[in-house]
């Protein structure tokens, strides 16, 4: 049974959601080479406005944080024009949609914007990490340039702006992606962060520039238009610590007196356990964190039904599946098979 997917959900006095089940972000590379958000991704998204929220694919604060190609921004007013008529085309199917905002740190690439005015990777330390940029991967990581604190204060800007941009692009909140191995996250992991000024050493040095970034979009749009991403098990382009645990259990809790519209766990596949955390990621979050959560990471509807059920989460993001299956959501209300995703048909899927 997965009735109480069906339930409605208020995220705040402002925001409510239809059902349970959240459309989860899922990088497509749909966007022009500008990175404005084309028609293509307008359909593709209206499609799937039955989800009680759908989360915008990772969009990309400036350029300096690209790391894939044909990934949307939301720092120009073309940008935020294409992202209107997406946003337009979800609210007009009845759907609500957050934008997910997204520095990707030490894993962008100069080609994607070496005409902006900087070549420089960026990220916590000047620390790499070894691979190359999917889609394209004749592109290798390339050692980054630890940032300094005067340019850590613009990246917060930079974010709280494209907050202030998604707002205008008709979007109903924001998501900060801090989460997967990307800029954020990477402050807060020790193999990443080897700072030991006020953004690093400690757990509160650590844990600053996420609570900066997430108070200066409250600042511009508010808490109950503001989400955040977190992946307190470290699992993809970062190398775990066991320390790492204390920097998550004194941001979790300062997270919590922020009353964010939600918290969205970060996982791939949400069995998979930390020693250093006791367990999965969520229910390690969990125990800590007692406002909305949503967990994602392999869940069908069912196993997910069953899991907030038990409590161990308040909404469902589901990924994948959605991609395959566009009227997922009324699938799973009238309870027939949903297609089951594979890679060979990724590129048909809109």
């Amino acid at each position: 049974m997965t009735r109480n997917l069906f339930q409605t959900y208020a995220l705040n006095d402002t925001l409510s959601l239809k059902n349970r089940i959240l459309m989860a972000p899922l990088t497509r590379c749909m966007a022009d080479d500008e990175l404005v958000p084309t028609q293509a991704m307008a359909d593709y998204y209206a499609r799937r406005a039955e989800a009680g929220l759908i989360i915008s694919e990772a969009t990309i604060i400036r350029p300096d944080g690209q790391g894939f190609p044909n990934t949307p921004g939301l720092f120009t007013p073309a940008q935020i024009d294409g992202w209107r008529v997406v946003t337009d085309a979800v609210h007009q199917a009845g759907g609500k949609m957050f934008a997910q905002l997204w520095h990707t740190g030490r894993v962008a690439h100069p080609h994607f914007f070496q005409n902006s005015g900087s070549t420089d990777v960026i990220a916590p330390s000047a620390v790499g990490v070894e691979g190359s940029v999917p889609r394209m991967r004749e592109l290798t990581y390339q050692t980054p340039k630890a940032v300094t604190a005067d340019e850590i204060s613009q990246l917060v800007e930079d974010y709280a702006q494209a907050a202030a941009n998604a707002i205008d692009a008709g979007f109903d909140g924001v998501e900060i992606h801090a989460a997967n191995g990307y800029l954020i996250d990477q402050f807060l992991h020790h193999d990443s962060n080897r700072r030991t000024d006020e953004y690093g050493e400690t757990v509160e040095n650590m844990s600053r520039f996420a609570l900066e970034v997430v108070d200066a979009t409250v600042a511009r749009i508010g808490n109950d238009r503001t989400a955040l991403r977190v992946s307190p098990g470290a699992y993809v382009n970062l190398a775990g610590d066991n320390r790492d645990r204390d920097v998550f259990d004194y941001l979790l809790p300062e997270l919590e007196k922020r009353n964010l519209a939600f918290l969205h766990i970060g996982i791939f596949d949400d069995a998979m356990e930390f020693d250093y955390l006791g367990g999965s990621a969520s229910s390690y979050v969990r125990s800590i964190y007692t406002k909305t959560l949503v967990g994602v990471g392999s869940y069908s509807a069912e196993t997910g039904s069953n899991a907030i059920a038990a409590d161990k989460f308040d909404l469902l993001a589901i990924g994948r599946p959605f991609i395959a299956n566009p009227d997922f959501v009324e699938l799973v209300r009238e309870g027939k098979a949903v297609v089951e995703y594979s890679e060979e048909m990724l590129a048909s899927l809109v």
